[in-house]
């Protein structure tokens, strides 16, 4: 179960503790439901993503890199390019900051994973966090890949 509060980010501060970047790009095979491939950094995977907004049931299989490159070629819409930057926030929480290349930039979103519904909704975001789009299917990465467009 995948568990997440999503947002906007419009500035992002100068000094965070940035403890890992990774390289991802995704496509998707399909969108109802969510089948996703995704390279991240060396490792190579097949998603299964279920409806919702705050939670989700996600299934992950691991795909070797000659089985993403072939998976690569079938995916509807574009390929989605960002940078993930894992920032700690507390004691037990991260902020995946994702800044997207191509043409979906300048967008920027940060994404806080919990371990249950009740944490996810007591949730105060950092003061330099934007817009909440945690129940807004159109920042969902799904969505991205096929109809969003950058202002």
């Amino acid at each position: 179960m995948e568990i997440e509060r999503k947002y906007l980010i419009n500035r992002i501060p100068e000094e965070l503790n940035i403890v890992r970047t990774r390289d991802i790009e995704q496509g998707y095979l399909c969108t109802e439901p969510v089948v996703r491939i995704r390279r991240d950094n060396d490792k190579y995977e097949l998603t299964y993503k279920s409806k919702g907004f705050l939670s989700r049931e996600e299934y992950n299989l691991p795909l070797t890199r000659e089985a993403y490159a072939h998976l690569k070629e079938k995916i509807d819409g574009r390929l989605i390019a960002k940078t993930r930057y894992e920032i700690p926030l507390g004691e037990s929480l991260t902020i995946e900051l994702d800044i997207f290349h191509g043409d979906l930039k300048p967008l920027v979103l940060a994404e806080v994973e919990f371990p249950d519904e009740e944490k996810a909704n007591a949730f105060i975001p950092p003061e330099w966090f934007g817009k909440d789009v945690t129940f807004s299917s159109q920042y969902h990465n799904s969505t991205l890949s096929r109809e969003y467009r950058p202002k």
